[in-house]
């Protein structure tokens, strides 16, 4: 990002997470909040949107999540569509830079880069599968963006509803394709936000003896698919025969 000019005011730093339905609880918000303070020097506003404020820590900003007025059909998965909300010409009357944090992540190193990084749109660049080449699709756990500048992302969805969820698997999809396009995606440095399940659990058969770990350079631990961090806590996984030890480093990290 550009560095102030002189007897310029720093511009404000907010972070933002998303909490609605049952999903994930007021819990999750507060360890989120406090593994940000932990690791992000200077000020910095922590704004959760949610359908429900109930039991979130005061030092969290909570406002609605704005109406995004898309019915899902019964049994319809959710595909987090909520998030485009956050391109809202005004949101809540928030300006300044802005770092969109999912929920289920272990913060575990600084994260003053990641306010630092230059480019106009940021995003975790999807993880590689060995059956398929990487793609340009970014993974929306982590993403940066300045309040209010890209609009046309959130009103060319709410125009083109079915198009798009025709077209785009889910919110990050549609996200990183729409950016692309216009010339504005980039993505962080590959060791800042890597996968609990690609890149921290060890190989077979390793991972029988051998702990799930941080890899060198990580900031945030991304969790995703099959486990999310009690459950790695726990050396849990939702599918079988994917055996994990317990994650122990994750009580070093994941507290309020």
């Amino acid at each position: 990002m550009p560095s102030e000019t002189a007897g310029q005011l720093p511009r404000q730093r907010h972070v933002l997470c998303m909490k609605w339905g049952t999903k994930y609880g007021p819990d999750y918000v507060n360890r989120l909040y406090a593994m940000v303070r932990r690791h992000l020097t200077g000020d910095f506003s922590f704004v959760c949107l949610t359908d429900d404020a109930k039991g979130i820590r005061s030092e969290v900003k909570c406002f609605p999540i704005p109406p995004l007025d898309l019915e899902l059909a019964p049994g319809q998965p959710d595909r987090a569509w909520k998030k485009l909300t956050t391109f809202e010409a005004d949101l809540h009357g928030l300006r300044g830079t802005a770092l969109f944090v999912d929920l289920d992540v272990v913060v575990v190193g600084s994260l003053d880069a990641f306010f630092e990084q230059p480019g106009e749109f940021l995003i975790i660049h999807d993880y590689e599968r060995p059956w398929r080449r990487r793609r340009i699709t970014g993974n929306s756990s982590v993403y940066r963006f300045e309040l209010g500048a890209h609009p046309d992302v959130l009103a060319h969805f709410r125009q083109n509803m079915d198009a798009v969820q025709a077209e785009y698997r889910n919110e990050q999809a549609y996200l990183s394709d729409y950016m692309h396009r216009q010339g504005k995606l980039a993505y962080w440095p590959e060791a800042w936000c890597p996968s609990f399940k690609y890149h921290g659990i060890p190989t077979w058969p390793t991972n029988y003896w051998r702990e799930p770990f941080v890899p060198e350079g990580a900031r945030i631990m991304v969790f995703h698919g099959e486990c999310n961090p009690p459950d790695a806590l726990a050396g849990r996984r939702n599918r079988r025969f994917r055996f994990i030890r317990p994650a122990r480093w994750i009580t070093s990290f994941w507290k309020a």
